[in-house]
């Protein structure tokens, strides 16, 4: 594997195989568990906003997120929340 490739570490994170402390990028699944929203509605943030990156192998895809576009979407997520009330 090349420098700054991915590898799975089985708990639906990604891991730099250099520094294998803390995780690069967090699937779609974890991102929506850590935020405390649906993925349906973590992939439409996504969509409108072009956070994320898809990567395909095969006929698989998944959805990796950044932890700052966590920190990004979190805060979307709470101006919609305060300009709702």
């Amino acid at each position: 594997m090349q420098d700054g490739q991915l590898q799975s570490c089985g708990l639906g994170e990604a891991m730099n195989e250099l520094n294998n402390d803390v995780p690069k990028f967090v699937t779609q699944a974890r991102a929506s568990y850590l935020l405390g929203i649906p993925e349906s509605e973590l992939r439409r943030i996504s969509v409108e906003t072009g956070m994320g990156h898809l990567e395909r192998a095969g006929r698989e895809e998944e959805m990796y997120f950044t932890y700052e576009e966590l920190r990004r979407i979190c805060r979307l997520a709470t101006d919609q929340m305060e300009a709702g009330h």
